[in-house]
């Protein structure tokens, strides 16, 4: 299995970057998608995430109304676009895929449910 994230670069803060996750060697249908981040000296959190099942999406307090995920299942891919950035979006940004069945939101936020991780691309936003 490979999670294969990029977009990842240098952006002004209000301004915007998508970040992309391909993922290979599993089956992308069905499982949850997860992106979390780490900033330098903190501990990784969750970002935001789409279920398997029906799509739906979850997104921490900081990004919600700035940041949207969504998925491809015909090419294996999902989406964080993120809008309206601030410096302190900067992080590395992860990708990661679980086959948990959960309509809690505590489920998605939770690092261990994942089963699969991307390697991570950087994301600076200048001020």
């Amino acid at each position: 299995v490979q999670l294969q994230a990029s977009g990842g670069g240098l952006a002004q803060a209000g301004g915007s970057l998508r970040l992309s996750c391909a993922a290979s060697g599993l089956t992308f249908s069905t499982y949850n998608m997860g992106w979390f981040r780490q900033a330098p000296g903190k501990e990784r959190e969750f970002v935001a995430a789409i279920s398997w099942s029906d799509g739906r999406t979850y997104r921490t307090d900081s990004v919600k109304g700035r940041f949207t995920i969504s998925r491809d299942n015909a090419k294996n891919t999902v989406y964080l676009q993120m809008d309206s950035l601030k410096p302190e979006d900067t992080a590395v940004y992860y990708c990661a895929a679980g086959t948990f069945y959960c309509s809690a939101y505590r489920c998605y936020v939770n690092s261990y449910e994942y089963d699969y991780w991307g390697q991570g691309t950087l994301v600076t936003v200048s001020s």
